[in-house]
Parts: structure tokens; C-alpha cells; sequence
């Protein structure tokens, strides 16, 4: 590789960890996030590090790992957005160094400089290092624990028996056993792809197998203490739950066969996946799919692939996912990483005469799409500020005449052109979309206005599950009351009610007192609606929340 060009790659990662970072402030616009941070805080407000609740009730949904590290985080720093976050970058980064590791180990320098670029500019990676659920864990996790087991798989060392063992078993507490799907998939197809299937049941295995569950024995703990050693407490409407066999089974597996608690009635679609990559793998899903074909063509002409680890990994747990009722976009970015390393080498080296052409056809599509689209969304969006649109536009056009100014290499030129254009949209979804949507939060500004020192004394309720933000931004506990039971609310104590629209229409309508104290402009949806982004329509999609009164 020319060394003229290593200064544009280290360019583009420190952009690129800007660009990663720039929301880590923004006020959650999602429910989940709201929820696993309203969890974590209450593991401070309890003192309890082992017993997850919400609105003082126990909650069975997710594994322990990520709510210790959101805790840890609020330690240190104090409860905000952005120290719920911080843990998670710090995984991203860690995904991102374990991906440049197992590239070089593999493949050249460039191929592991390129590998590191794909993942710190596809569209769902940037997305979920501010929209922050478990998934930028799982990617350091996962790859970081793969790595290590090539390590061991070459040559037994106690330092990569331990970490692939810790990083395995946080990766387990982060989502549940599943993950070993990846994990020991991406073993187990370089092992037979090589010819030593054997080798699964060495020694040094075996101990690996028993370190991970020595090490995951913790979430077991925590489980059993919560849970099992409670059967008369009421989970998913029913008593006897037994929280190990919820890790262990109906956690993830039995989603996937919609047999668990928590079931969805759709059926599937096999090819969701595949759609669903097109964006969140943004602005590389279509070379990934050329560089898997590439791949698969080899192994079916018997041709010798560096290694089998990530193209087995990462299409065995997509094809899991596929096949499952319970199909999300963030949960492939588990195994971004390994997809990443897959395209690597398809984006600067020598392909063929069709190659080339689907290559640079595909580059230049994406570039053009994702700079089209934060122009349209600015024109209609007609933000309060046009500072960092501005600074965007800028520092896009600088990044595009140095490129075309220092790459003389028309696929080089459009690889890079076309991270910067991944990172000019996401910095303007980062600093202007995302906080104009966030902006629009009635559960924020309910919350902020009842932080107020007036209120210090009251008690605090909501007549749904889903006002997680309101519960996280909320400087004191929140209690869940069904609205049915209002009237059970004593009149005479200090109290405050979060409601929604339909909780005030139920009111109105079973003519139910209650006293208003103050109404929010809210925008209730998660999906970014185009009604929204249209500052002309944006009211027909606005709601009002309220904080009432008996």
C-alpha cells in the first residue's frame, strides 16, 4: 500500500469516532434506551446490583451485563444520557480495535484500515451508538472473543483462554446464549472448513466451554435470587417463573420459535434480513453481498480462503435470525464486524472486469443517495439552527477536494469519498435531526418540569409501561398505576400523574376527577415519519402529554 494514502485513513477514523460520539447528548427520542437507563438507575436507587426493576416492579427481559455498565458509568460520572452511553462507545471502540486485530492477523494492513472504516460508518452502527441498546456490546464482545479464540485455536496461551472465556460469557449476559450461535459457529466452520473438527473436544476447548460458564455464573446468581428462589412473585402474568430457565431458553430461543412469554403473532419474513442490510448496512450491503457470493464460489470450487471465521459466524446467526419470528434491524449489528472484514478486500482490490464496474456503481449510488438526503431532509426540516448544517456542508466539501486532490485510484478515491458521505449524513442526523426530534419529547419536558423543587415531595406515577423516558429523566421513582386504579390513589397524599392522551380521553369518558397542572407538546413515534421531517405537516403527527392531579 502506498504510504501517501495512511494519513487519509487516519483522517477518516478520527472523523469517524467523531461522528460516532457527536450524539452521545441528545435526549432519548426511543423508548428502550429511556428503559434500560431508568433500570440501571434504579440499581443505585435500590442499592442492589443483582434485582432489575422498573416502576418498582421486577422486570424479566434482558440479561444483567449492560445495566452493571450503565451503573458503573452513572458511579462515576452522574445519571445522564451521556453517561448511559459512554459504556457502550467504549465497546464500539473496543469492536472497532478487535476488528482491526483479526483483519491484520488474516489480511494485509489495508484490508484491516478498510475493515475498521466499514464498520465505523455503516448507517446502524452510528445509529445505535446513540439510539444505545445492547448491540454496540455485543460487537465488541462477540469479535473480541472471537479473536481471541483464533489465538487459542493457533496455540494454547492462558491470556486467550481467559479473555475469549470473559468476553464469551459478558457477551452471554449481554443477550443470552445465543450469542455463542456466532461465536462457536465462526469455531466450528474454520474448524471443519481446516479439517480439525476434532480439535472442538482438545483440552483446551473443554476449558474454555467450562471457564464461559464459570464466568456467566454471576447472571445465573442474580436470576435465581430474583426469580427462582420466589415463585410467588407474578412475571408475564404468571407466578412460578423461573428465571434461569428464562436465560437459558426463552430469552432468545424462545423468541426465535415464538414459544416464550414474549411472543410475537407475524409470521416471519425469511428475507427481511436481506432488505433490512440494504440500509442498515448502508453504504457497503451490496458489496458484502457481491464479497459473500466471491466467498462461497471459492469454497464451492475448493480454492483455500484465508479464514472461515467470519463468513461462518456472521451468516450462520443471520440465517438464525432469518428464521426467527422476531426480526429487528439492530440485531445484526452483532455481527457487523464480521460482515465488515468479509467486504474488506473487496473494496481496493483487483476484481474482475464485472467487479469493478458492480463496485464502483454501488460506491457511487451510495454517495449520492446519502448526500441527496440530508439536503432534502434540511430543506423540509427547516431546523431552529443551521450552525452545524453549515459546518457539515463544509467540512464535506473539504474532505472531497483533499481526497480527489491526494487519490489518484478511481476505487480508492470513491471508498473514501463514500465514508465521508456515510459521515456527512449521520453527523447531520447526530446534531440536527436527532435533537429536533428529541426536542419534540413531552415525557423530557414533563420530566423537566416536575424536577422542580415544588414538587420535591411528591409522589410520582404513570399509567403505562412504555413512558420510559418520562421514568429515566425523572429525578425520583416512578410508579406504575393502571389507570383503571386511579381512584385507588390516595387524595390526600402529594401526587403526580403522567398521562397520555388515551389515559385523559378514560378519565373524561368514566368520568373519573382529576385536576390538569400542565400539558406537553409530544411527538409519541419512535419510526421518524416524513410528517415530522416536514416542518409544514409536522403538527398532524404532534400529540399533547400531561402531569395531572387528583
Amino acid at each position: 500500500m502506498k504510504n501517501t494514502y495512511k494519513p487519509i485513513y487516519l483522517l477518516l477514523f478520527v472523523l469517524a469516532f467523531a461522528v460516532n460520539i457527536a450524539g452521545i447528548n441528545v435526549k432519548f427520542f426511543t423508548d428502550d434506551p429511556g428503559l434500560y437507563a431508568s433500570i440501571a438507575k434504579n440499581l443505585i436507587y435500590k442499592h442492589d446490583i443483582l434485582q432489575l426493576f422498573t416502576y418498582n416492579q421486577d422486570w424479566l427481559d434482558k440479561p444483567h451485563f449492560p445495566f452493571w455498565m450503565a451503573m458503573l458509568s452513572f458511579k462515576l460520572f452522574g445519571i445522564s444520557v451521556w453517561a448511559y452511553r459512554l459504556p457502550a462507545l467504549i465497546f464500539f471502540l473496543i469492536s472497532a480495535r478487535y476488528t482491526y486485530l483479526f483483519a491484520r492477523k488474516y489480511y494485509d494492513w489495508e484490508a484491516a484500515a478498510v475493515a475498521v472504516l466499514i464498520l465505523m460508518t455503516s448507517q446502524y452502527v452510528i445509529m445505535s451508538n446513540t439510539d444505545v441498546r445492547a448491540e454496540p456490546y455485543l460487537m465488541g464482545l462477540v469479535i473480541g472473543s472471537i479473536y481471541h479464540i483464533t489465538n487459542l485455536e493457533d496455540k494454547f496461551r492462558v491470556k486467550d483462554l481467559l479473555l475469549a472465556a470473559l468476553l464469551t460469557a459478558c457477551a452471554i449476559m449481554t443477550k443470552g446464549i445465543f450469542v455463542i450461535v456466532a461465536i462457536y459457529g465462526a469455531l466450528l466452520g474454520q474448524l471443519i472448513f481446516k479439517k480439525k473438527f476434532s480439535s472442538l473436544f482438545s483440552l483446551k476447548f473443554i476449558g474454555l466451554y467450562l471457564l464461559t460458564l464459570i464466568f456467566t455464573l454471576p447472571e445465573f446468581y442474580a436470576l435465581y435470587l430474583q426469580f427462582d428462589l420466589h415463585p410467588e412473585k407474578q412475571v408475564f402474568e404468571r407466578h412460578n417463573v423461573s428465571g434461569i430457565k428464562w436465560f437459558l431458553w426463552d430469552s432468545q430461543f424462545g423468541r426465535f420459535v415464538n414459544s416464550g412469554p414474549i411472543s410475537r403473532s407475524k409470521t416471519g419474513d425469511i428475507f427481511f434480513y436481506l432488505h433490512t442490510l440494504l440500509w442498515a448496512f448502508a453504504p457497503w450491503c451490496l458489496l458484502f453481498y457481491y464479497a459473500v457470493y466471491k466467498r462461497l464460489r471459492q469454497i464451492y470450487y475448493k480454492t483455500q480462503l484465508p479464514e472461515y471465521y467470519t463468513l461462518c459466524g456472521g451468516l450462520i446467526l443471520l440465517l438464525l435470525f432469518s428464521l426467527s419470528k422476531f426480526q429487528l434491524p439492530f440485531y445484526t449489528n452483532t455481527v457487523f464486524p464480521l460482515f465488515a472484514i468479509v467486504t474488506a478486500p473487496y473494496c481496493y482490490k483487483q476484481l474482475s472486469k464485472f467487479g469493478t464496474k458492480f463496485r464502483l456503481i454501488n460506491q457511487w449510488i451510495y454517495i449520492a443517495l446519502l448526500t441527496l438526503l440530508v439536503f432534502v431532509i434540511n430543506f423540509f426540516l427547516k431546523p431552529a439552527s443551521f450552525t452545524f448544517f453549515v459546518i457539515d456542508c463544509g467540512a464535506f466539501f473539504l474532505l472531497i477536494t483533499l481526497i480527489n486532490k491526494q487519490v489518484k485510484d478511481l476505487h480508492k478515491k470513491a471508498f473514501f469519498i463514500n465514508c465521508c458521505a456515510a459521515l456527512f449524513a449521520n453527523f447531520y442526523l447526530a446534531t440536527v435531526l436527532y435533537p429536533t426530534v428529541a426536542s419534540y419529547s413531552g415525557q423530557v419536558a414533563a420530566a423537566g418540569y416536575l424536577n422542580q423543587s415544588k414538587y420535591a415531595n411528591y409522589s410520582v406515577y404513570t399509567g403505562r409501561m412504555e413512558d420510559n423516558v418520562f421514568q429515566f429523566e425523572c429525578n425520583k421513582p416512578v410508579d406504575f398505576v393502571p389507570i383503571e386504579k386511579f381512584n385507588t390513589i390516595n387524595p390526600k397524599d402529594s401526587t403526580v400523574f403522567f398521562a397520555t392522551q388515551y389515559t385523559l380521553n378514560y378519565l373524561i369518558n368514566t368520568h373519573i376527577p382529576y385536576r390538569m397542572i400542565r400539558s406537553f407538546t409530544n411527538y409519541s413515534q419512535e419510526r421518524i415519519l416524513p410528517q415530522f421531517v416536514n416542518s409544514a405537516t409536522r403538527e398532524k403527527v404532534l400529540d399533547k402529554v400531561y402531569l395531572i392531579t387528583k
